[in-house]
């Protein structure tokens, strides 16, 4: 970003929109005094919160992040809530003053101190993340997409506790969201961040105003830019729609393009029990067909992350069996994924992980995405070849040469998908895939899946994103907790 002028006046309940990579978290970053020295970037101008530095003020500004894991520090719920104010040196009474007041404020007041974090839900651990933050009084809060990795009620519950903070504390807010719908009705400002000019690679301010003003006035050029302007259709990626989209598979040309649902599953579930240790579902049959997408969707903690793992023969199974098709496990050891080698997994079956960060392999942007290829049998020109192809429909030719972890949340997860999809697997899980993405990059991820779906393979999505759902026509497979025990959730169709 550069030549960046505004100012944002104490009370105002501000969105930050603009499209993925134009520097939006950045730009928290900074607001926040955690964007790091000259030895992590450069700095023209000037930035500070109340006259001064935010890097001096510590406390001042409080950031919500948009994965409350990376923010949750303690194992204890009221432990974690105080970390900020006794970081910040706030006197022992007074510190339990404001924990007790800030849990309160986002309705966790019935909540045991000595409940472990680990065992709160989705939208529980986003509203702790937040309650530490406010206990700290910070009088400007910025969120970065704090409900992208939640539920519906997890959305539900974020928003209507941090509505009920802006009535009761008539803070100042700063919010970052794709999916503009959610915050609207509490925002009175809104500021776009133009996308990143491919010459000089910054963006600036293009639009600065009311809801009402922005979006009237701006709302095609929001669109075009790949904002979720409200009220905008979304695209029909049906079975033999993806458009133009092909995926390379080298050395498997054989491949139906656009096969009808086989006789016979490409991998299925028999009497599976999952988990980690103690099991989060049992006695659960299921199959997913080549040519099929299919959905996991259900709430947070349910244990539709640990079953994905599973599916891709990363977790052992606690009893029964996954099992894949004979002709996809030729030259495996078997038909049971979880007992292959790692090497036995490449084309066979890949796994986007929900962190993005957990499957980079290689120092470069261009060589992460050509391992697959590689994997594969391409030659190493075939396969660069397909990586730069994978990230010019990805919006990541920029940073072929990048380290993968410079790269801001919703370039990684394109990452991930590219690395993952050039690959071409056979049967393909992916872990909230479109998290972070604009609309214009959200398009290009559910083509790409089409089209990988039209091309033969068995696609797995864990997700929470509705208009995924629906532009791919998915099955859904729907996950929920038997009464309150979250040892005992299940699957139904």
């Amino acid at each position: 970003m550069r030549d960046v002028n505004l100012t944002i006046r104490p009370g105002e309940h501000v969105l930050l929109l603009g499209a993925s990579g134009a520097g939006k978290s950045t730009f928290m970053a900074a607001l926040a005094g955690v964007l790091g020295g000259s030895e992590e970037g450069d700095q023209e101008g000037t930035l500070t919160v109340d006259g001064v530095e935010p890097s001096v003020v510590r406390g001042k500004v409080g950031l919500v992040l948009q994965d409350p894991d990376s923010q949750i520090i303690l194992e204890r719920v009221g432990d974690d809530a105080a970390f900020g104010c006794e970081n910040l040196g706030v006197p022992r009474e007074e510190t339990w003053t404001r924990v007790r007041e800030s849990l309160d404020l986002v309705g966790l007041q019935d909540i045991d101190f000595e409940r472990s974090t680990r065992h709160l839900s989705g939208g529980q651990r986003q509203r702790l993340a937040l309650a530490g933050v406010l206990a700290m009084r910070p009088g400007l809060l910025l969120l970065d997409e704090p409900t992208a990795n939640l539920d519906p009620e997890g959305v539900r519950e974020v928003h209507d506790a941090v509505r009920h903070v802006l009535e009761t504390t008539g803070q100042t807010m700063v919010v970052v969201e794709h999916h503009i719908d959610v915050w609207l009705d509490l925002i009175d400002r809104v500021i776009v961040i133009g996308h990143p000019d491919p010459d000089s690679r910054v963006g600036g301010i293009v639009a600065d105003g009311t809801p009402d003003e922005v979006f009237g006035r701006f709302g095609d050029m929001l669109a075009a830019g790949g904002a979720w302007v409200p009220g905008r259709a979304i695209p029909d990626r049906g079975p033999g729609r993806h458009g133009d989209v092909a995926i390379d598979m080298p050395g498997d040309s054989g491949r139906s393009v656009a096969p009808a649902r086989d006789r016979e599953p490409a991998l299925v579930t028999e009497d599976l029990s999952f988990g980690r240790g103690t099991a989060l579902g049992s006695h659960i049959d299921l199959q997913f067909f080549a040519g099929e997408v299919t959905a996991l969707m259900g709430p947070n903690g349910a244990g539709k992350s640990t079953l994905a793992l599973t599916l891709a023969g990363l977790l052992p199974p606690i009893a029964g069996h996954v099992r894949v098709r004979a002709d996809i496990a030729e030259g495996a050891r078997g038909d049971e994924p979880s007992q292959w080698r790692s090497r036995e997994l490449l084309g066979r079956i890949g796994m986007v992980f929900q962190e993005p960060e957990h499957q980079f392999a290689a120092p470069l942007v261009r060589d992460e995405v050509a391992i697959g290829p590689k994997s594969r049998g391409a030659s190493q020109e075939e396969a660069y070849a397909i990586a730069d192809r994978m990230l010019e429909r990805m919006n990541l030719s920029r940073f072929a040469e990048a380290n993968p972890y410079t790269l801001s949340g919703g370039e990684k997860r394109r990452l991930s998908v590219a690395s993952m999809l050039a690959g071409a697997p056979r049967i393909l899980v992916m872990d909230e895939p479109t998290f972070g993405q604009d609309f214009t990059t959200w398009t290009e991820m559910v083509d790409l899946i089409a089209a990988v779906r039209d091309q033969g393979s068995a696609v797995i999505v864990v997700t929470h994103d509705e208009p995924l759902v629906k532009a791919l026509d998915a099955r859904r497979i729907m996950f929920g907790f038997a009464g309150d025990d979250r040892r005992n959730g299940g699957a139904a169709r």
